[in-house]
């Protein structure tokens, strides 16, 4: 949210994007609405099941006077990414992704921890249950590694100026 609120400070309303039936998504939203009160941002939610159900929760978005928007960690959303990223270009809102791969394919921010990263580990962890490890013996891994990426091409686009202070703190900056 502190992102977002550096890319659009006079954005109000921040439009959660989500997938109903992604078992996280009350945690989710809480957080997000959470950190959003704590800066003087208000959320609505916008959800989408499916890819189809995409244009209509933009179209709620927009019509809500939503001036930015946080798209919710789901693998689905992930597949999905040109067509979603498409979207935010066609109605012209800034949007803030959970993964660098939004970025690199034309999203304007993203930050998160490192999907690649997630699949080493998972290749350690898988290794050591076929030598023997019981998976209940494994510890729980969290992120360790995060990424912020800004594209700038989309920014310019977008009329958003990125501020210097955040470019500096960028870990990559596509041009």
């Amino acid at each position: 949210m502190e992102l977002l609120r550096e890319i659009a400070p006079n954005t109000a309303l921040i439009a959660l994007f989500m997938n109903p039936d992604n078992a996280n998504v009350d945690a989710d939203i809480k957080a997000a609405q959470e950190a959003a009160r704590a800066l003087g941002r208000q959320t609505t939610v916008v959800s989408a099941r499916n890819p189809g159900e995409f244009d209509a929760a933009f179209k709620t978005a927009i019509q809500k006077r939503a001036g930015a928007m946080l798209l919710a960690s789901d693998p689905m959303f992930l597949g999905q990414r040109s067509k979603y990223i498409a979207l935010a270009e066609q109605y012209a809102i800034p949007v803030m992704y959970w993964t660098r791969e939004f970025a690199v394919a034309g999203g304007l921010l993203s930050y998160g921890g490192s999907i690649t990263w997630m699949y080493h580990e998972a290749g350690i962890y898988v290794g050591r249950i076929l030598k023997g490890a019981k998976p209940a013996d494994l510890p729980v891994l969290q992120p360790t590694k995060f990424e912020l990426v800004i594209n700038l091409k989309t920014a310019k686009a977008l009329g958003i100026t990125i501020p210097q202070s955040l470019l500096l703190r960028a870990d990559e900056v596509i041009q």
